[in-house]
């Protein structure tokens, strides 16, 4: 991200933190929109004003509930990607729409694949059970 933000913009950003000054995976989300920044430039925001991006909707870091993995729907998703287990952020985003992100989130925690290329630019390799979570950036929670 190349421009400065506006004293409005970094209001907005300001205005949605959560009681622990964090931004919320869902809400990076919606302030991109609000303060017209590319999503993958979301990062470099928070990394800017020294914040925190916390609970990814598909839990590659953060707390969010789960669920049983639905199994099903592991195979769709499977499919979908020609067999890779290696799948973006933005590939099950589109696999929520037909179910439900804390589906989505609870079968791909409880399996193998992998996910990658965060649309917020939070990471580029995520994590799959089992494996440690590459954190590019210190404002990850």
């Amino acid at each position: 991200m190349s421009k400065k933000l506006t004293k409005d913009q970094i209001q907005i950003v300001y205005l949605n933190l959560d009681d622990n000054g964090k931004l919320s995976c869902i809400k990076a989300f919606k302030v991109a929109k609000q303060i017209d920044v590319k999503l993958e430039d979301m990062m470099h925001v928070a990394n800017s004003l020294d914040i925190k991006i916390s609970d990814c909707e598909l839990g590659v870091f953060g707390k969010k509930e789960l669920c049983e993995k639905d199994e099903s729907l592991y195979n769709k998703i499977i499919q979908n990607n020609n067999m890779d287990k290696n799948i973006t952020c933005k590939a099950l985003w589109n696999e929520a729409k037909t179910s439900s992100m804390k589906t989505v989130r609870s079968t791909v925690q409880g399996s193998d694949i992998f996910t990658t290329y965060c649309q917020l630019g939070c990471f580029v390799e995520g994590k799959s059970k089992g494996k440690n979570n590459e954190r590019k950036s210190k404002n990850l929670d």
